[in-house]
């Protein structure tokens, strides 16, 4: 399996970054290539940072880029669907669609992977985080070896992702300031010990998920199958459980409320703890589902 590490030169995404980048690879796929056209006048950032947003707009699902020939990016299904409909990401579902397709990129952004699927600790240092990151990568068949620096800088940009900054440096930052990343209103990250510098994995509100944007993850998961066990969805890498930092009892509130809209069943009688799925439908159109769906509510 081949990893990567630090592939975002230490910068995390920044507000508006996404939506810019979108736009600029839809009006011109080869902006990123292009010999005639400088990126950093279009899209008004510097020449690493221009590198990082390349990396992120493919780490978080918006647009692909052919491994081989010439290197243009394409919008994919869901970053057609969010151009078209939450184009400045304001929705939390939308910051969902995107952390889930994050979170499993093993191969991509293989930190991001390890911190939400393998890491287990619900508080962590940044030491503990790194060792725990370097086992993972010794003991993956590659045997590569990574500079630590370079975990170091993976670790300190996933706390930048998830943590908003007027929480690390309450004195410093108002909470206008523009720096932050979107990711932060997740909440999936928090300060544990100031002192002590340590941090926790939170658990966001049940009520912040949008049925659709939960089912379209759990089909994804599924890969075809009927059904799937609640501790499958639970602890399996790269489910709603690992991807959105769930503990057992709110998943199964999310859950109920995806039985509410009549995508699922859930099932715990007898010694069965699975949902059935009601739709075979596929993850692409679970995101359109959503995006109609709230588009009616407006």
């Amino acid at each position: 399996m081949s990893m990567k590490f630090r592939a975002h030169d230490t910068f995390f995404i920044r507000k508006g970054w996404l939506s810019k980048g979108m736009e600029r690879v839809v009006a011109k796929e080869d902006l990123f290539v292009d010999k005639n056209e400088n990126p950093m006048d279009v899209l008004g950032i510097g020449s690493n940072m221009v590198k990082a947003l390349r990396y992120w707009l493919q780490a978080v699902g918006l647009t692909s880029e052919p491994k081989k020939g010439k290197r243009v990016q394409k919008l994919t299904p869901l970053g057609n669907e969010i151009f078209n409909n939450d184009k400045f990401i304001e929705e939390l579902g939308t910051l969902y669609l995107l952390q889930y397709q994050l979170a499993k990129q093993d191969e991509e952004a293989t930190a991001w992977y390890y911190f939400f699927n393998v890491f287990s600790m619900s508080e962590f240092t940044r030491e503990e985080f790194v060792q725990g990151l370097q086992n993972y990568v010794l003991m993956a068949d590659d045997a590569s070896t990574v500079a630590i620096r370079s975990l170091n800088d993976d670790f300190a940009c996933i706390i930048n992702t998830y943590l908003p900054r007027y929480k690390s440096n309450p004195g410093k930052v108002s909470p206008e300031n523009n720096i932050d990343c979107p990711f932060g209103e997740l909440g999936l990250v928090d300060i544990a010990n100031k002192r002590q510098k340590t941090y926790k994995k939170s658990i966001p509100a049940a009520k912040t998920f949008n049925p659709w944007v939960v089912y379209a993850v759990i089909v994804d998961q599924a890969k075809g199958k009927g059904e799937i066990g609640l501790n499958d969805l639970l602890t399996k890498p790269k489910n709603i459980g690992r991807v959105f930092n769930l503990d057992a009892i709110t998943m199964l509130d999310i859950l109920h409320e995806v039985e509410n809209a009549g995508l699922v069943k859930v099932i715990r009688t007898a010694g069965l703890d699975v949902v059935r799925l009601n739709m075979q439908m596929t993850f692409d159109q679970c995101v359109n589902k959503y995006y109609e769906t709230i588009n009616e509510e407006v």
